[in-house]
């Protein structure tokens, strides 16, 4: 991770200002590969410069030009050149026997030779010492909406009253369990800032000072929440959460919490692979640190939604847009950008490889968009674009979208992200599943079309699957294997297609049930097909992570893979291990 922000660089160890944050993913960057993983633009709001001669002060803050603020400090080229100088720095210590696992390095950017320079290293302590052979998982219980959020650092809860700190001489205020709030931390505030149960700055991002001590002590801090000083008041009792990867919540009141200690030494190793259902690429570092074989099913409209917020083709087309105001909103998302649609490709793809990234060289397949109309009708711009359907999830969704003249374009794009995450990127651990696939002839065409756009099957080692979750798709499996390396049995709409139960009803919820005896069958005979057709088959759906019988059926059937949601993924798999051992082994594995 590298932080940048113009000026001297004081201003971004004390936390005066947010800054520029840069990735860089070690693995592939010594393989060869140069690309920055994920970036993300910081306020820049002021910098630190040297005062004019005979001033009292040696430096000054002075207001950062909007036109400053409003683009990167530093190119990608010099990112990569320092991500190469700390990998050197790194190498050199950990030569030398200081078995390190990171380095905190200070640098600068000259102003008038234009040459980067290293001006400190020393070991990263808190990452160098983590042990990963028990592992605390905090939980927020119903979590009320936040009162604001900020970068978090670490991944723990803490509540107390909030002290507002204004100035050193009010630090004696805080005492032990309070949650200390300033605009910034500087290092004389250290004492004080051990004692507290957590630290919210206004501005900072996750290299500066409170943010540093924050790491070292073990407490959760929020750094760059803009606001905090106007909407938290001295007294307030908050509760400071960083238990949802890299955004960081600041909520009203006590919010209960729990907190799940667990022994890794002690988590057993099924046959059957365990992977995890993930969406978030800000929570996948954070997750990827439980036991697991990879990720089973990582939703791309998730972080179309989450990261783009934009419909495809309105980047495309934004002449078909009506409302000015969303046309003005897409026009400022996409201003640093050469094209439109290099927005959409640039985030997605960054997105895509953070998940990549964060569980490499573990597989992580990535299901292709699979937003109903309605949903994509919610993207800005996406009203343009987009049908009126009565039922949506039986409508232009999944593999029809992407051979449709309706969606082709978009299409497109979703591929030239997979083409740059894969290349430049060098994530060659990221396949691609598509989703609700309803004939075998729509499956060739699908998979013709990904080898038009560059992504044919086979070629570095690329892997394509194929979600089981219509009966069609159960009944002609071995045709379906032709086309795919794998199946992942969809069992939300499987369910409903084997009940005829539209899953969006609440007029007929009482009769969805992943474990009628009808849907059983279909799955069993989905494992059974499979596994005749020589293919890896697992599970994505709801039902193993919700039930733990039903995991333990898939079990007896002989499955591959069950992909769970990562709050009952330690349950899960002790529940698999007993199962498998009772079963003599797991059945039925290839």
């Amino acid at each position: 991770m590298i932080n940048a922000t113009w000026g001297l660089g004081e201003a971004l160890v004390q936390g005066l200002v947010e800054p520029d944050e840069f990735y860089v993913f070690k693995p592939t960057f010594n393989a060869g590969y140069r690309a920055v993983l994920r970036r993300s633009l910081g306020r820049k709001a002021s910098k630190l410069v040297y005062a004019p001669s005979g001033s009292a002060e040696a430096t000054l803050a002075v207001a950062v030009p909007s036109e400053d603020r409003d683009r990167f400090c530093v190119s990608e080229v010099d990112v990569l050149a320092l991500a190469g100088m700390v990998i050197a720095i790194e190498q050199h210590f950990s030569a030398a026997g200081a078995a390190l696992q990171g380095m905190d390095v200070e640098w600068a950017l000259d102003g008038q030779d234009g040459q980067l320079y290293i001006l400190q290293a020393r070991p990263e302590t808190v990452q160098s010492h983590r042990t990963l052979t028990a592992l605390e998982r905090f939980h927020v219980e119903s979590p009320p909406q936040p009162l604001l959020t900020g970068r978090a650092v670490g991944m723990r809860v803490a509540a107390g009253a909030a002290r507002i700190i204004r100035t050193a001489a009010q630090l004696d205020r805080v005492q032990s369990g309070d949650v200390l709030v300033a605009e910034t931390t500087s290092p004389d505030w250290g004492t004080v800032m051990k004692q507290a149960a957590a630290i919210v700055t206004a501005t900072g991002g996750r290299t500066c000072h409170a943010a540093i001590v924050a790491r070292e002590v073990g407490i959760p801090a929020v750094v760059g929440a803009a606001d905090a000083l106007e909407l938290i008041k001295d007294g307030d009792i908050v509760t400071v959460s960083c238990a949802n990867g890299q955004v960081g919540d600041v909520y009203p009141g006590r919010v209960p919490f729990s907190v799940e200690l667990v022994d890794l030494t002690k988590l057993p190793k099924p046959k059957t692979q365990i992977m995890m259902n993930v969406g978030d690429p800000s929570a996948a570092f954070a997750l990827s640190q439980l036991p697991n074989d990879g990720v089973g099913l990582a939703r791309m409209e998730f972080i179309i939604a989450q990261e783009i917020g934009i419909h495809p083709l309105a980047l495309l087309h934004p002449d078909r847009i009506a409302d000015p105001n969303e046309r003005a909103e897409i026009e400022r998302r996409v201003r640093h950008e050469r094209e439109p649609a290099d927005y959409f490709i640039n985030r997605l793809a960054e997105g895509i490889a953070t998940l990549g990234a964060a569980f490499y060289p573990r597989p992580v397949i990535v299901r292709l968009s699979d937003f109903k109309t309605n949903e994509y009708a919610h993207l800005l711009g996406g009203a343009a674009f987009e049908p009126h359907e009565e039922n949506p999830m039986l409508g232009f969704r999944g593999a029809a979208r992407y051979v449709h003249p309706a969606y082709a374009e978009g299409f497109a794009l979703e591929c030239a992200a997979f083409r740059k995450l894969r290349g430049p990127m060098g994530l060659h651990n990221v396949q691609i599943m598509v989703p609700f696939c309803r004939s075998v002839d729509e499956a060739r065409r699908v998979v013709a079309s990904l080898e038009a756009h560059g992504l044919k099957r086979g070629d570095d080692g690329l892997e394509l699957y194929v979600m089981c979750e219509i009966p069609n798709n159960v009944i002609q499996v071995a045709e379906f294997a032709q086309y795919f390396d794998g199946f992942s049995i969809g069992s939300n709409d499987l369910t409903q297609l084997v009940l005829g139960v539209d899953r969006d009803s609440a007029m007929v919820a009482d009769a969805f049930n992943e474990r009628d005896p009808g849907v059983m069958a279909f799955i069993r005979s989905a494992i059974e097909g499979a596994h005749r057709a020589g293919r890896h088959i697992g599970i994505c759906g709801q039902a193993p992570s919700d039930y733990p019988e039903f995991a333990e059926f898939l079990i007896g059937c002989g499955i591959d893979s069950i992909s769970l949601n990562p709050d009952s993924l330690v349950a899960i798999t002790e529940r698999v291990y007993a199962m498998e051992q009772r079963l003599g082994g797991a059945q039925g594995k290839r």
